[in-house]
């Protein structure tokens, strides 16, 4: 056990002699209490009796000397006293003053360096909206441009067309232009817009060329019926691949023409009846045989089976009706579809031309957000999971007859 502390002595003038003391409570009794120092000889070398009858003489001067000074004596009492108040007051001070100084510092010094970052925030504000103004305002710029160069290539190639057909009606032309040519000469024209708004862009297109490849690689000449922009010509002469195209349509044989492709304006029928037997490696025609009858497309078949030499490729892509999405809204997009053609009937007509083996490719799934949903067996109790998983296995079902794939493609080989 620690021993008690030792009571405090009370305060004496022998406390400010000589070296004074640091308590304050000491300093308070002196001025509270106005006591005098005693009478001190400053004199060295002074005898005893002398020293003695000097502190006399200064006792009895001492009320005279200090009278004319009482009112500062006072002044001067009265400031020492407030002096310490103030000194005790901070001496004694709670924790918690002195945590609110420091919380006020804190403050003060946090509001400081939000300001300092509030300006400098603000500072670079209008630099960094007039730097996104701009990028915006570029990027505008460069879509306009992109829309106006396609705009002149547009009214170009229309000017270019009606130009043609001025000629055809021109004064030398011995018999006048047939309204069956002009009607010829714009349905063209409208069947280019719906190609690049319905079958997709050329990039598109040519990405789904891309799954034929394999099957034609290393064969002979190479004949696309049909070849419209010259997607799939494109992508087989740069594999290294001979090929050449027909169609129907002048605008479409020239657009070819302009890539540097090669192609000719010809009926189906005729480019696979002029050509040698045997001389073709493959023939693919993609999205055409749902344009043509059904006695037509057996012809276009066997036709293709007599061009084509041992170990040669057929490829038909048609819009696959096994979706009832297909088959009853996207396949009427075409005003030219006449019938959907279906990939047991099309197999059929390759087994019976000849083709051997014959494969079905599907193409072109539908997008998952489009179709319809599952339910989710996460979190569901263990009554309610068997009743989920039957709804989820109906889904599956319903959702292949809705959607599935959008296109197929029959390819067949003819046997060695």
């Amino acid at each position: 056990m620690s021993s008690p502390e030792s009571p405090k002595p009370d305060p004496s003038i022998e406390d400010f002699l000589g070296e004074p003391t640091r308590d304050l409570s000491a300093w308070r009794w002196l001025w509270e209490g106005n006591h005098a120092f005693p009478v001190v000889s400053r004199r060295q070398g002074v005898a005893g009796w002398a020293e003695r009858l000097l502190k006399r003489v200064a006792r009895l001067l001492r009320p005279a000397a200090t009278l004319p000074q009482h009112d500062l004596w006072v002044r001067q009492q009265t400031f020492n006293l407030i002096v310490l108040e103030n000194l005790e007051f901070l001496r004694q001070a709670p924790s918690d003053f002195i945590r609110d100084l420091r919380q006020v510092r804190d403050d003060l010094v946090r509001d400081v360096q939000n300001n300092h970052r509030r300006i400098t925030y603000l500072e670079a504000f209008p630099r960094e909206v007039l730097t996104d103004f701009n990028q915006h305002t570029d990027a505008l710029y460069a879509l306009m441009d992109q829309r106006l160069d396609r705009y002149r290539r547009e009214s170009k190639q229309y000017w270019s067309r009606l130009g043609s057909l001025l000629a055809l009606v021109s004064e030398s032309t011995s018999e006048p232009v047939s309204r069956e040519v002009l009607e010829e000469a714009w349905r063209e024209q409208g069947y280019l817009e719906f190609e690049d708004r319905f079958r997709g862009t050329r990039e598109e297109i040519s990405n789904r060329a891309q799954a034929y490849l394999g099957y034609l690689e290393g064969k002979g000449p190479i004949l696309d019926l049909g070849c419209g922009r010259g997607e799939m010509l494109a992508v087989l002469e740069g594999h290294g691949l001979a090929a050449r195209g027909v169609d129907q349509s002048e605008e479409m044989v020239a657009h070819c023409r302009g890539l540097g492709l090669t192609a000719a304006r010809a009926d189906l029928f005729g480019a696979l009846e002029q050509a040698p037997e045997r001389s073709l490696g493959g023939v693919l025609s993609l999205h055409v045989v749902e344009h043509l009858p059904a006695t037509d497309l057996d012809r276009l078949v066997r036709l293709a089976w007599r061009a084509l030499e041992p170990n040669g490729t057929l490829i038909l892509e048609t819009p696959n009706p096994l979706s009832l999405i297909v088959a009853a809204r996207n396949f009427w997009l075409d005003p030219t579809h006449r019938r959907p053609v279906h990939p047991a009937t099309l197999m059929l007509l390759f087994e019976q031309a000849g083709f051997e083996p014959v494969e079905r490719l599907d193409l072109r799934p539908f997008e998952a957000e489009d179709r319809l949903l599952e339910i989710d067996l996460t979190g569901l109790s263990d009554e309610m999971k068997p009743v989920a998983d039957h709804v989820n296995r109906l889904r599956d079902q319903l959702d292949e007859l809705l959607y599935g794939f959008q296109d197929y493609a029959m390819v067949g080989t003819k046997p060695r």
